[in-house]
């Protein structure tokens, strides 16, 4: 089917709306609709919150009855199954549209399809794959774990110009500006989960949390701040509960080898079994589980080790690389702990996908090239 310019129009708006709900719709996708009658809009909503009215829901409350001969645009394919909130497809079918275009069908295999099944089978038109593209950005980790039962993970490095992390003492704050780190503050917001490593824990007393006076005009209040599952490493049982990582409430989830009943852990705390490789965390094994839990997009924040053994198994899918105008000099810390390579053909070989200033850092976004993932 060809679209019209004025399809476009009220899918690339649909499209906006859906960027609304990326700090509250985990784990669900980010959705947007848009109703149009006669020329005119006469609805439109975007998915707000896991468990409550989805994106169609909330664009046929405010159309009414002008739903009735409206054409939806809607940036994911209508669901079709009933959950904590009932089927759109069946709400749009009572409403009374005469047309659905979905910017993509649903990855979830077990539903795929069904939806734009029920509104054909009521007789209502349907078509999709417009902005198909623009409308998978907005869901990468969702679609990653719908097609491979695992979470996107974006890993954030901060650095000199020449490629250190901190000082030989292991001082780092601050390589980065304050602009790089506020934006570090909207990633962590938007994802899933945060993951780190003991280490980070231990040595930077981390807490790894959202901080919203740092966020730069946040799109929504600090009561409505939904803060990530913080996910850290543990294989050797290093952590306590005393540390300031654990004085904040939020959900946490501890990767360990063998359970450590020992401590008194406070009740948003809880510890996940993830088998052993080489006496460490199985990684690969541990982001199946996280996945699993519905975490579909991962902030992994860490050390150079951790980052290092993502990156080296390939769990890594997007590099976010700040750059700070400073030299550390040979002595400091690496950006990436990475096995020694022989030759030039072992060298890892990223598509660097954007390039942009934050403040006085330099920033580069990369993913691996298709060839070498």
């Amino acid at each position: 089917m060809s679209f019209t310019a004025l399809d476009y129009q009220y899918m690339a708006l649909a499209i906006e709306l859906a960027k609304k709900g990326r700090y509250t719709t985990s784990p669900n996708p980010n959705v947007g609709c848009v109703l149009v009658k006669d020329g005119q809009i006469v609805g439109q909503g975007y998915h707000q919150k896991a468990g409550e009215g989805h994106a169609e829901v909330h664009a046929l409350a405010q159309a009414k009855e002008q739903a009735l001969g409206a054409t939806a645009y809607v940036t994911l394919e209508p669901c079709s199954h009933t959950g904590r909130t009932g089927p759109c497809a069946l709400a749009l079918v009572n409403a009374g549209v005469i047309k659905v275009i979905a910017a993509m069908v649903d990855p979830n295999p077990a539903v795929s399809g069904r939806g734009l099944a029920i509104l054909e089978k009521a007789g209502i038109q349907t078509a999709h794959g417009l902005m198909q593209v623009e409308a998978e950005a907005l869901n990468v980790g969702f679609l990653k774990r719908m097609r491979n039962a695992m979470p996107f993970v974006q890993c954030k490095l901060a650095a000199s110009l020449d490629g250190k992390t901190a000082l030989a003492n292991g001082l780092s704050k601050w390589i980065t500006g304050p602009l790089a780190r506020a934006q570090v503050q909207d990633y962590r917001a938007q994802s899933c989960a945060v993951l780190t490593g003991a280490d980070t824990v231990l040595v930077d007393n981390a807490k790894m949390n959202v901080r919203y006076d740092e966020l730069i005009n946040p799109p929504f209040s600090l009561a409505q701040l939904r803060q990530p599952i913080r996910v850290v490493i543990d294989s050797k049982h290093r952590l306590t509960p005393d540390l300031a990582f654990f004085q904040i409430e939020s959900p946490v989830i501890i990767l360990t080898t063998k359970l450590d009943i020992s401590e008194r852990w406070p009740h948003f705390v809880s510890h996940l079994l993830v088998p052993e490789l080489n006496g460490q965390v199985d990684l690969s094994q541990a982001m199946q589980l996280l996945g699993a839990r519905g975490i579909n997009h991962i902030w992994l924040e860490a050390g150079h080790t951790l980052a290092g053994q993502m990156a080296q198994q390939g769990l890594v899918d997007q590099f976010i690389f700040y750059l700070a105008p400073k030299l550390i000099g040979h002595s400091g810390k690496s950006l990436l702990q990475l096995p020694v390579l022989e030759s030039m053909a072992e060298v890892t070989e990223l598509s660097i996908d954007d390039v942009s200033m934050v403040g006085v850092d330099l920033k580069i976004t990369a993913s691996y090239k298709k060839s070498d993932h």
